[in-house]
Parts: structure tokens; C-alpha cells; sequence
């Protein structure tokens, strides 16, 4: 057996780097599992802004997905948790709003003061609206924030927000997250692969 391994350095090799990159996928899945799990406002009172990930809108109307966010904002509002609310999310082309625009205006007419209650339209990925939440909050000497979006995100955002010079902490919601255990498997795959692509390029 050890001759043979010796005879084929390349395949024993390739056996060793591919246990690597499976241990390495299982572990962060693990990570991506156990923050969505947790909430970071449960041991977290108060922080300078609640920052929602924006999400499809529909000429100026928030989709599901994106009304569950709106309202975990909206709820950590109303528990005077921060006093500014800033919405994410630019357009695409041909839209009538922006996710950011769309989103305030949901939660302005759900009850919120207009003026706690910010757009930031930039931003086609997570990263980019982040970028626009991290210049506005240096603007204004914000350095603390409940992100909020779906569940498995959590892990992802939370290290995007650190490296902008954000101290985030994730109060997602399940609400418009998917209901079924197939879909959710799919969410947490997909992030895991999200978040090593993020840590290994930065983008």
C-alpha cells in the first residue's frame, strides 16, 4: 500500500487536497447553520441603526421575501432597539423604484417616522449595499447595527459588515425565509459556498 502511494504521488495528492476542501465545505456549512440559528438580538439591547439587506420589489412593492424583512425591522423599531432604520438595495433597469425607496416607503406607511427611516439605492449585491450603509453611518458617527435578512445569510453579512467597520449583529427573519427543509438545505448550501467565495476573493 505504501509503495503505491508512492508510485502515485499526484493521485495521493489530489486524495489529500480534496479531503481538505470537503472538511473545509463542512465546516463552514456547520458555521453558516449555527448563525442562522442565532439571534443576535437577544443579547444585544440597543444599536445606532437596523440595516435591511434589500431584496425583489415589484414597481414600488416589497415581494414577500422582502415584507419579512421590513417587518423584523420594523419590530426592532418599535422595541426602540435603534432609532434609524436604513433600507438597502438599488433598481434594476426599466424598475419604477428601488429596493431601498420601495422599502422605506413600506415601513413610512406602515407607522415609521419618515425620519427615522433611510434609502441608500446602491448596490446590486450584498457587499455593494453594505459599502452604502458603512460610508452612510461613517457620515453620521454610526458604528453598530442589526442587519437584517434571511437566516442563512447571517454568517456572510456579519464578516462583510466587520471588514466595512461595522460591528453588526444579525436578527434575521424566518418569516420570509423558505418554509420547507429541501428549500432551506438549498439556502445553506448555497451560502456556504457564498461565504468561502466571499472570504477567498473578497467579493
Amino acid at each position: 500500500m505504501v509503495g503505491a502511494v508512492r508510485r502515485h504521488p499526484i493521485v495521493a495528492l489530489a486524495c489529500l487536497l480534496l479531503a481538505i476542501a470537503v472538511g473545509v465545505m463542512g465546516v463552514t456549512f456547520v458555521a453558516v447553520w449555527r448563525a442562522a440559528h442565532q439571534d443576535d438580538a437577544s443579547r444585544i439591547e440597543r444599536v445606532d441603526a437596523i440595516v435591511v439587506l434589500g431584496a425583489a420589489q415589484y414597481d414600488g412593492r416589497p415581494s414577500p421575501v422582502f415584507a419579512g424583512r421590513l417587518e423584523q425591522a420594523e419590530l426592532l423599531y418599535r422595541q426602540h432597539r435603534a432609532g434609524t432604520v436604513i433600507v438597502l438595495g438599488a433598481g434594476q433597469p426599466g424598475d419604477v423604484s428601488t429596493e431601498a425607496q420601495a422599502g422605506r416607503d413600506y415601513l413610512v406607511a406602515g407607522g415609521l417616522p419618515p425620519s427615522a427611516v433611510v434609502a441608500e439605492p446602491v448596490g446590486h449585491t450584498s457587499l455593494e449595499s453594505l459599502r452604502a450603509a458603512a460610508t452612510y453611518m461613517k457620515a453620521h458617527g454610526m458604528r453598530t447595527a442589526f442587519l437584517v435578512s434571511d437566516p442563512w445569510h447571517n454568517l456572510r453579512i456579519k464578516r462583510m459588515a466587520s471588514d466595512l467597520g461595522i460591528r453588526g449583529y444579525a436578527s434575521a427573519t424566518w418569516h420570509s425565509a423558505a418554509r420547507s427543509e429541501a428549500t432551506r438545505l438549498g439556502g445553506y448550501l448555497r451560502e456556504t459556498f457564498a461565504y468561502l467565495y466571499y472570504r477567498i476573493f473578497g467579493r
